[in-house]
C-alpha cells in the first residue's frame, strides 16, 4: 500500500508563501489594505466552504436550516450559517463514536492525522483532530507571533503547557521548534515536572523566555524566590494568557520581564496576539475570521461592545474544518488601526457559559484576578464557590493572603469591581491549590458550583 507521509501531504513552501513569518509577515500586513485582505479571506473562505459541504457534521447542521451550497456566496453570507459549540461536537462524538463525524478523516488510506484532546476545563475532554496542513499553519501562527513579539534563535524557551493527551504542550513545542529556532524546554505542568525542579531547570539552562498560562508562571516566580534562584535567572520575555489581569504583577515577579498576551482555543489554534507595542491583540485575519455575537441573541454586537468570539478558521480545509465555532469566550473590538491591517481585540474577558448572575448582575469569576493583582499582601490566587440557599444564589471568594489582609476592605474592593456584594474568606499561601488544581491543570479551576440541580 502506498500513502503520503506527513510532509508529503501538504506543500510547506506554499504554506510559507501564503502565511509569511518574520520580516515578510510584518512587511506584507503593514502595507496591505483592508480591501486586499478581504479578497484574500474570500478566496480562502470559498475553499473552506467547499470542504465543509463534504463533512457529514456540516451537512446535518446546515441541512437542518434548509441551507444549500448556493446560498453562501461569500463572507457576507456567513451569518446565514448556524453557529455551533463544544456541546454540538460532543453530541457528534456520542452519536458517531469515538471521534464524531466532524473531522472528515478517511479509512485505511487516509492522510496523516494528529489526535489530541482539550484539557476538559469545562467538562469531558473533547477530541481534537488535525491534518498536516491545518496543524502546521496552527503551529506557524504561534511561531510567527512569538517572533514578532521578540523571540529569537538565541533564546531558550521554558514551557509550562501540559502534555499527555492535551494538545497545548505538543503544539507549542512544534510552534517553537518548527518556526523560531529557539531551544525549547517542555517542562509541562507542576505534576509533570515539579515546580522546584522547574525553577532549577530555568536557572541551569539559562532560560530567557517563559510560555504558558500566567497563573502558573506567576506561581513559579514565588517558587524561584523561595529556592533562592532569582539572582541566577535572566527571564526577559513572557508569552502567556493575561486575560483581564494586569501584566505588571507577573513582570515584576520575574524581575522586569516583558509580558505579552495572546488568545486561542484548542479547536482553532491562535486567534489573536499582541505585537511589540502591546496595544491590543491583533486578530490573525489572514487565517481566522472572527465575529463577536451577543451572548443572549446571537446577533452581531455594536462597535466596541462585548460579545462571544465566534471563529471560522480560513486555513483549516483538510481535517476537522472549523466554520462558525462559538468559543463562548468574551471580548470586544478596539477602535482604530494598529501597526498591521488586522483588527484588534481587547483579549479574553471571561466565559459567557461560566458567567454567574448574582442579584441581577453578571459576574465573571475570571475578572477577580485583575482586582487582586499587585497587592503585596495577596498572592493573586483565588477560587469562587457558588451556593444556593432558599432559592438565593451566593458566591464566596477564597483568596490567598500572605498576612495583614483586611477582609472588610477586600470585600469592598470586590464589590466595587464586580458591581455586587460577594462573601470573602482568606487562607494562607497555597491554601487554594487543592481546589484550583493549579499544579496539575493548564487552566486552574476558578469557579466551583455547589448549587443543587
Amino acid at each position: 500500500m502506498t500513502f503520503p507521509t506527513y510532509f508529503e501531504a501538504f506543500d510547506a513552501r506554499q504554506m510559507l508563501a501564503d502565511y509569511p513569518i518574520g520580516d515578510a509577515f510584518v512587511a506584507r500586513y503593514k502595507s496591505m489594505s483592508r480591501d486586499e485582505l478581504r479578497g484574500l479571506q474570500e478566496v480562502r473562505f470559498a475553499r473552506l466552504m467547499a470542504r465543509g459541504w463534504q463533512i457529514p457534521f456540516y451537512q446535518r447542521l446546515w441541512g437542518a436550516r434548509g441551507i444549500e451550497a448556493g446560498d453562501i456566496a461569500g463572507l457576507d453570507d456567513i451569518t446565514k450559517l448556524p453557529v455551533y459549540d463544544k456541546t454540538d461536537l460532543m453530541a457528534s462524538i456520542a452519536q458517531h463514536p469515538p471521534y464524531g463525524d466532524f473531522s472528515g478523516i478517511g479509512g485505511d488510506d487516509r492522510a496523516p492525522v494528529i489526535f489530541h484532546t482539550t484539557s476538559g476545563t469545562t467538562g469531558r475532554p473533547q477530541a481534537l483532530l488535525f491534518g498536516p496542513k491545518g496543524r502546521e499553519i496552527t503551529n506557524l501562527l504561534v511561531g510567527r507571533m512569538y517572533r514578532w513579539q521578540g523571540l529569537t534563535p538565541r533564546d531558550t524557551v521554558h514551557s509550562v503547557y501540559g502534555h499527555g493527551m492535551i494538545n497545548g504542550g505538543h503544539y507549542i513545542r512544534e510552534a517553537v521548534t518548527h518556526f523560531t529556532n529557539s531551544l525549547f524546554l517542555s517542562a509541562g505542568t507542576g505534576i509533570e515536572t515539579r515546580s522546584a525542579a522547574q525553577v532549577n531547570l530555568i536557572a541551569d539552562f539559562g532560560v530567557t523566555v517563559l510560555v504558558g498560562f500566567i497563573d502558573y508562571i506567576r506561581k513559579l516566580a514565588e517558587v524561584a524566590r523561595d529556592e533562592g534562584l532569582l539572582d541566577r535567572i535572566g527571564v526577559r520575555m513572557i508569552a502567556g494568557h493575561l486575560g483581564a489581569e494586569d501584566r505588571t504583577g507577573v513582570e515584576a515577579a520575574w524581575g522586569g520581564a516583558k509580558a505579552f498576551d495572546w488568545y486561542g482555543v484548542g479547536d482553532t489554534g491562535s486567534i489573536a496576539g499582541e505585537g511589540p507595542e502591546r496595544d491590543g491583540l491583533y486578530i490573525w485575519e489572514d487565517a481566522q475570521f472572527l465575529e463577536l455575537l451577543g451572548v443572549d441573541d446571537g446577533a452581531p454586537v455594536a462597535a466596541g461592545a462585548a460579545g462571544d468570539m465566534v471563529v471560522t478558521c480560513l486555513f483549516k480545509d483538510d481535517v476537522a474544518p472549523c466554520i462558525r465555532f462559538n468559543t463562548h469566550d468574551i471580548t470586544h473590538e478596539l477602535d482604530g488601526r494598529g501597526e498591521l491591517a488586522f483588527k484588534r481585540i481587547a483579549g479574553f474577558k471571561g466565559r459567557s457559559d461560566n458567567m454567574v448572575k448574582l442579584r441581577g448582575i453578571n459576574v465573571f469569576p475570571h475578572a477577580i484576578g485583575a482586582l487582586i493583582e499587585n497587592r503585596a499582601d495577596l498572592t493573586g490566587e483565588f477560587v469562587c464557590t457558588l451556593t444556593r440557599d432558599a432559592g438565593r444564589d451566593a458566591m464566596t471568594v477564597l483568596v490567598e493572603s500572605r498576612g495583614g489582609t483586611d477582609i472588610a476592605n477586600l470585600a469592598m474592593l470586590l464589590r466595587q469591581g464586580l458591581g455586587v456584594e460577594v462573601a470573602v474568606a482568606i487562607c494562607p499561601p497555597g491554601g487554594t491549590a487543592a481546589q484550583t488544581q493549579i499544579d496539575v491543570r493548564q487552566k486552574p479551576v476558578r469557579l466551583i458550583d455547589e448549587r443543587a440541580a
